[in-house]
């Protein structure tokens, strides 16, 4: 009993090194649920409360994802001359301040569907997700990258 108990620890330690030894893909979905279920708890939205603000909160984010793209898109290569330089930085201002513009008009449609503070503690859940994603992102990274470079060459 006892080897075989051993035989399914080994295993399951083997596996699971296995599988973390795997680079994990990110997933929009999952991040995304992950987020809303985070959101939902720290907020203490009620399923009607949710049903309503998310679809909200999901329109904002594509909004904004389309500004980041297009600035990303146009501010990608460095320019080589000072004049559009500036221009790139002066239409980079334009794009934050669209993305700022966006954010205040969703806070305002988020105060028709939930009280202030609730609106408040949503912002504030969202703000602690994100943090906390990019430590563990960032240290999942550094673990990765600390693997790599101590492994023996083949």
């Amino acid at each position: 009993m006892k080897r075989l108990l051993l035989s399914l620890s080994v295993v399951l330690f083997l596996s699971v090194s296995a599988f973390a030894d795997e680079p994990q893909k990110f997933s929009p979905e999952k991040f995304q649920a992950d987020m809303e279920q985070f959101i939902t708890q720290e907020a203490c939205l009620t399923p009607e409360e949710a049903a309503k603000f998310f679809p909200l909160l999901r329109e904002m984010h594509k909004k904004q994802r389309a500004i980041q793209m297009q600035i990303k898109k146009e501010c990608k290569i460095k320019p080589v001359d000072e004049v559009e330089c500036k221009k790139c930085v002066q239409k980079r201002d334009v794009y934050e301040l669209e993305l700022k513009n966006i954010q205040q008009t969703y806070h305002n449609k988020f105060f028709c569907v939930l009280p202030a503070s609730k609106v408040y503690d949503v912002i504030k859940a969202e703000d602690r997700f994100h943090r906390r994603a990019f430590k563990n992102w960032s240290q999942n990274k550094e673990h990765k990258d600390h693997q790599h470079k101590h492994q023996p060459k083949k």
